[in-house]
């Protein structure tokens, strides 16, 4: 997959329209394939996504739209307001058209792949139907204006079933980059989840001598493929933060006798590696016995054993909850691009985030 990489002059250059392609609806079964290891989902909580307004949450917060975990049900449970659910609800008879909740994206700005809506629970006051909005604009409290007539259609009006996944795939990537989205449903009801599932848009650095986080989500990092991710998925290792407990970071299953696990990562630009950074943030007793590191320059997405990948990293020795720089332990670096780096963790266990850091190749 192409990495945009422009400037935010650049951004608002190309805010002209919006997407009018087709879309085409995705199986249950095959929705995690078509996206998690193509796209990142923009508007995860975890990236730092905010909800800026909603028309009504009566039932349910409109904040549960962007948890990074599945729904969960409390039968029998109740609030003040009604039956507790997992997820956004409104008010029955709702008269206005629809519904709405605006997000501003947990990146700079995003371009759109496809959506998710989940109405897991949601049976009976699902939300019929789903249309999604976009805008490009830096002013969070314009758009959390009723008035702000700046939102194109990304997908046209959608038919949601009760309690299960929809997933629809653009038949082309928007053109254009948005900030912020309006997801809106006709006319009222409850929606467990919302994926935005896309390529960050990021803003580089002006000057070619200036480090930062190649691997970092917004950056436009992705993880593209691992060995496994049985208790935490592979997409956690680029997430900003330290996160919160062992739930949102990597980890893979127990394993005896010898044995690697690995995280392939395409960084957000190619660059030149300057340090890394691997974080075994609350993983006390699973964390990998070694750590080992290679990168590579490749013209798309390598396998795990493709030829080409060189050793960056040496196998170090790892310890429990503990953040640990490796710069003058680095090989292979100088005055070399890379466009991807693999993560190795031997023989098992948990890491919660990897950072590549360097200099974006001119």
């Amino acid at each position: 997959m192409e990495i945009h990489t422009v400037s935010i002059d650049d951004i608002k250059d190309t805010v002209t329209v919006g997407s009018t392609s087709n879309v085409r609806a995705i199986p249950i079964d095959q929705i995690d394939s078509t996206f998690k290891s193509q796209y990142i989902d923009l508007i995860s909580a975890p990236l730092g996504s905010k909800i800026l307004s909603f028309s009504d949450e009566w039932f349910a917060s409109a904040s549960n739209l962007t948890t990074p975990t599945p729904p969960i049900r409390k039968p029998g449970v109740f609030t003040h307001a009604g039956a507790w659910y997992d997820g956004w609800e409104t008010r029955r008879h709702n008269t206005e058209p629809a519904d709405w909740v605006v997000i501003r994206l947990g990146v700079a700005s995003g371009k759109v792949a496809g959506v998710e809506i989940d109405t897991a629970f949601f049976n009976g006051n699902h939300a019929p139907e789903i249309s999604v909005q976009g805008t490009f604009c830096a002013d969070d409290e314009k758009v959390k204006d009723k008035a702000y007539d700046g939102w194109e259609t990304i997908l046209g009006i959608q038919e949601c079933g009760p309690t299960q996944r929809h997933g629809w795939l653009l038949e082309t990537i928007t053109q254009k980059a948005y900030t912020h989205v309006k997801l809106l449903m006709y006319p009222d009801g409850g929606i467990a989840r919302f994926r935005l599932y896309g390529v960050a848009v990021p803003v580089f650095p002006q000057s070619a001598d200036d480090v930062f986080e190649l691997s970092a989500t917004v950056m436009g990092g992705v993880a593209t493929s691992c060995s496994d991710q049985h208790f935490g998925t592979k997409d956690n290792l680029l997430l900003p933060g330290r996160g919160k407990d062992m739930g949102d970071g990597w980890e893979t299953k127990r394993t005896r006798g010898e044995h690697v696990d690995w995280t392939v990562v395409r960084l957000g630009a190619k660059g030149e590696i300057d340090h890394i950074i691997i974080d075994t943030a609350h993983f006390r007793g699973n964390f990998p016995q070694k750590v080992q590191v290679f990168a590579g320059n490749f013209a798309s997405d390598p396998k795990h054993d493709e030829a080409g990948w060189v050793e960056v990293l040496e196998p170090q020795k790892s310890g429990p909850d503990v953040e640990k720089e490796y710069k003058s332990e680095l090989k292979e670096v100088q005055g070399k691009p890379y466009t991807h780096a693999k993560l190795v963790i031997i023989p098992d266990g948990g890491v919660k985030r990897f950072r590549v850091f360097g200099r974006k190749a001119v």
